[in-house]
C-alpha cells in the first residue's frame, strides 16, 4: 500500500488540466517527443516540458532517449489514472 506522500505525488502528477490532456493525447499517440507534444497543444515548449516533468516525477509517463530526441508514452500507472478520471465524469 502506499504512502500518504507517494498518493500526493502521484494525484499531484495529474492534478492540471493540461497534463490530463497530455495523458489523453499520450493514450491516443505513444512515443511522442517534447516538440510534438507542444505543437498539438500550440503551447510553449518549456511548460509543455514542465507538464511532462510532473507526470513522469509520477511515474505516469515514461521516457525513452533516442540521441538527442526524448520519447514520452504512458506507463501502467498513467492508464490506470486515465480510467479512474473516466469513472469520475
Amino acid at each position: 500500500m502506499k504512502k500518504p506522500r507517494e498518493l500526493e505525488r502521484i494525484t499531484k502528477g495529474f492534478a492540471n488540466h493540461r497534463r490530463i490532456e497530455i495523458l489523453e493525447l499520450l493514450n491516443k499517440t505513444p512515443e511522442l517527443s517534447l516538440s510534438e507534444i507542444s505543437d498539438k497543444f500550440k503551447s510553449n515548449l518549456k511548460t509543455t516540458g514542465e507538464h511532462v516533468r510532473k507526470l513522469a516525477i509520477a511515474s505516469l509517463v515514461w521516457k525513452r532517449y533516442e540521441g538527442n530526441i526524448v520519447h514520452h508514452k504512458l506507463s501502467p500507472r498513467g492508464k490506470s489514472i486515465l480510467k479512474f478520471l473516466r469513472i469520475l465524469e
